[in-house]
């Protein structure tokens, strides 16, 4: 805007007084950021309406007053990153490519004190860059700049780059950062920095004052937790061994500081990653008697990589049959928790690990798997990532090698826990459901549609209707109830990773929920029948069958019943049992091969009568 159209919008605003160098400089052809727009370039001003006419990437000739632009719109100078990707493209591109730092520096440069937060300059030069790009761009280059001289890298985003006036090696720029922090933990990390430098022989500065104020951190701070101290005092001692003291004139040693056997899990859920493996092998030479056992203690209560720490450390010390041996036990025990269970199937097939794990791939640890995302379903909010869940979904193998020894009633009652399992999503659920059909096609009556013909009924007797719904009202109005009662009762008592009644009050749910999802499925295909309807043309549902074993010839007598009418001890058998099924439209002189009991039986069909007409007559 020139000076005639500013000084008229002055008087009519006296107001905007304050502005005029911000609104002289929006002339013609400057570049611009605007709050809700972003960037473009403005086009010019119309007088006559008194709006600018600006460029914005998403909105060509856009109009704005300029007393609202005073508030919401900068004026970008000419080494402006953004405005330098509009006039000098080839070499921004160039920089981008082959100088990161260097562009990164040429952007700093652009701003007043040559600084700016690390916020802004992360939108910047995404903008030039492009999101798809930059996160790759920007995780490479953070690492080289935070290695450059010239520039001043913050602790925090809401701090600034800065450009500096003169070049600071990395090495001051860490012991700046030492001196001036009182934190004790970040003076570890600093001085783990100063150790890496002094280790790779580019030090040139006496560093035995950072020594005296660790070990004084290490040694009398406040502010550090168990883990903290102890890898501190790892690093304190390798910068005096670095810089020729003796550590042994250090305190507390590192000894001391695995002395107390209270302390370890707290130290192992806190330790860092790298550091793990020294850890154990700390425990090992502090307590050289009872290391083993405190290791397998650790291992029990362990996440994340420390499992695989633990596990690698009694390994590698030539204790592969006891860690198998103690497997065992904590399943037997139901103690193996979800990041060693996730361990034991993740690593299953691993030839270190493959031979001593194989007698746990059971259908006893499917259900301690399930069990243990049942808890963590529990235990979470909100949608947090279950591994051991996980890896049932993306490991294709994993539920068939569970499945490989379990008998069929074994592997419905893990579908039916599947089903029940609050650590599923439905489809999830559903998908998991057809690996175990895959093995076992009987558990297809388990999906929604049950599996079998719509039109299929399940005959039973009035009698014996009766009964299973009494068993399914005490189910629903009594047991369940009681068990809702104990699960919140064994809740209330902590951890329930250590609490028996609450592993035995969600078994027994779990038992309870599938035997009520059953009955409910098979009342609703029930057709109650009093077998009148059977012939004594063919076997059907009501007839007293007399047979002939083939072997021995031996006569013996069976009545076939509804599904819930079975009697063993009176010869009374369902039709939907083996033997049952095998009868079914068997005529007399019909042969009738069935496995029984394990054996193999050839019978032959000699007569056939009616239930119906063994019963005494209504009113008799």
């Amino acid at each position: 805007m020139n000076s005639e159209a500013v000084q008229a919008l002055i008087a009519k605003n006296p107001s905007l007084k304050a502005a005029k160098a911000k609104l002289e400089s929006m002339e013609p052809g400057a570049y611009c950021i605007q709050r809700s727009w972003g960037f473009g370039q403005i086009r010019e001003y119309d007088e006559a309406d008194e709006k600018l006419v600006i460029d914005f990437k998403g909105k060509k000739k856009h109009r704005m007053d300029p007393a609202f632009c005073v508030g919401t719109l900068d004026i970008l100078p000419a080494r402006h990153l953004l405005v330098r990707k509009e006039t000098e493209p080839e070499k921004i591109a160039q920089l981008i490519n082959e100088k990161p730092v260097q562009l990164v520096v040429e952007t700093l440069a652009a701003y007043p004190n040559k600084a700016t937060t690390a916020i802004d300059l992360e939108i910047t030069l995404q903008q030039v860059i492009g999101e798809e790009k930059f996160k790759k761009w920007w995780s490479s280059t953070k690492k080289h700049v935070a290695k450059d001289p010239r520039i001043a890298v913050p602790a925090k985003k809401t701090e600034c780059y800065v450009l500096r006036d003169e070049p600071v090696s990395v090495e001051d720029e860490i012991l700046d950062h030492f001196n001036n922090t009182r934190s004790a933990r970040r003076r570890i990390l600093l001085a783990e920095e100063l150790l890496s430098a002094a280790t790779r022989k580019e030090t040139k500065t006496d560093l035995t004052p950072v020594l005296n104020a660790l070990a004084e951190a290490v040694k009398d701070s406040n502010q550090l937790h168990s883990a903290e101290r102890l890898y501190g005092a790892a690093v304190r001692d390798e910068l005096a061994i670095t810089l020729g003291i003796d550590i042994a004139t250090l305190s507390p040693s590192l000894g001391e500081l695995v002395a107390d056997t209270r302390r370890l899990t707290d130290i192992a859920e806190k330790i860092p990653v790298h550091f793990q493996t020294h850890f154990l092998e700390l425990i090992k030479d502090a307590h050289p008697i009872e290391w083993k056992d405190l290791t397998f203690a650790l291992l029990k209560t362990s996440q994340g990589k420390f499992t695989t720490e633990c596990i690698n450390f009694l390994v590698d010390n030539g204790h592969s049959e006891e860690l198998s041996a103690v497997l065992k036990r904590w399943q037997t025990e139901q103690n193996l928790r979800a990041p060693v269970l996730l361990w034991i199937v993740k690593n299953r097939q691993s030839k270190k690990f493959a031979k001593f794990l194989n007698d746990l791939i059971t259908p006893r640890l499917f259900s301690a798997i399930f069990f243990a995302i049942d808890y963590e379903a529990l235990q979470s909010a909100g949608a947090r990532r279950i591994p051991l869940a996980e890896i049932l979904s993306d490991d294709p193998d994993l539920i068939p090698d569970l499945l490989a020894t379990a008998d069929p009633e074994t592997a419905r009652d893990l579908a039916n826990t599947l089903l029940l399992n609050q650590g599923f999503e439905e489809l999830t659920k559903k998908s998991l459901l057809a690996r175990f059909i895959k093995t076992f096609p009987s558990i297809q009556s388990l999906v929604a549609s049950d599996g079998e013909p719509k039109d299929e009924q399940l005959l039973v007797s009035r009698e014996s209707y009766e009964r299973r719904r009494q068993e399914y009202d005490v189910i629903v109005t009594k047991k369940i109830p009681e068990n809702s009662r104990a699960i919140a009762a064994a809740r209330e008592q902590g951890d329930l990773r250590e609490n028996a009644g609450y592993k035995m009050a969600k078994q027994d749910q779990q038992l309870l929920m599938a035997q009520k999802s059953q009955l409910e499925r098979d009342f609703s295909k029930v057709r109650i029948t009093d077998f009148k309807d059977a012939s004594t043309d063919q076997i059907s549902v009501g007839s007293v069958v007399e047979l002939r074993e083939g072997a021995s010839g031996q006569a013996v007598s069976y009545t076939v019943l509804g599904l819930w009418d079975g009697d063993p001890e009176k010869h009374v058998i369902s039709y939907k049992t083996p033997l049952g099924l095998a009868l079914l439209a068997k005529k007399p002189g019909d042969h009738v091969k069935v496995k029984v009991g394990g054996a193999e039986h050839d019978y032959v069909v000699t007569a056939i009568s009616r239930y119906a007409d063994t019963l005494p007559a209504a009113g008799h």
